[in-house]
């Protein structure tokens, strides 16, 4: 049965897996991966933070992703849970994924979760310690490793209007280096906030 779904909760997930995956030099989020894909760990820690939904925004081979991302949601019991969004113009880059994310949540949203698909390693519990750095004094929460911001990031609904006029093959990044003290950098002990996979021999 899947967990992670609080009983009075408005938060989001958005799982970014549109990438061409040019350095991996094939359908990366489809490349073997313990019992399953390479998405199934980025979509395993998304089912398991506090968020309603689970959005997988795709783009580049997206019928495969779309495929692996229904098989692992029904493998755990979340079906219900799972939405997905094609960015049309996910070869402009990282923000036309966010922005078709972020377009794509409920009105009543308070805020998102951004995953990135490459991201095998993220401890699953993570994302449930950033909701509470989430305060009225901050815009956004992110885990720190060894003084090294990581992922997930949890953006609350002041930073939606801002990423809906993002362009170029960059994040939120800049958006969050320009909150200053507005941001809650959560300190974890796991690395794994920090790794990705760019080529096949990541995957070791």
């Amino acid at each position: 049965m899947a967990t992670g779904v609080p009983a009075e909760g408005r938060f989001e997930a958005i799982v970014l897996a549109a990438g061409l995956s040019r350095r991996f030099g094939g359908p990366k989020l489809l490349a073997p991966w313990r019992d399953g894909v390479l998405l199934d760990a980025a979509l395993g820690c998304a089912f398991a933070s506090p968020a309603r939904r689970v959005t997988v925004v795709t783009g580049g081979h997206a019928a495969g992703v779309t495929t692996a991302a229904a098989a692992f949601a029904a493998r755990i019991g979340a079906a219900e849970r799972l939405a997905v969004v094609h960015a049309a113009d996910h070869g402009e880059g990282l923000s036309a994924s966010l922005r078709a994310g972020i377009a794509s949540l409920p009105e009543d949203a308070d805020g998102a979760f951004v995953f990135l698909a490459d991201m095998p390693a993220i401890p699953p519990q993570v994302a449930g310690t950033m909701i509470g750095a989430l305060t009225v004094e901050h815009d956004a929460a992110a885990p720190v490793f060894e003084g090294r911001r990581g992922h997930p990031v949890l953006l609350g609904r002041a930073l939606f209007e801002p990423i809906r006029h993002l362009t170029g093959d960059h994040g939120a990044g800049h958006l969050l280096k320009d909150l200053g003290g507005r941001l809650a950098l959560v300190e974890v002990t796991d690395a794994g906030v920090l790794k990705d996979v760019d080529r096949p021999e990541d995957l070791a």
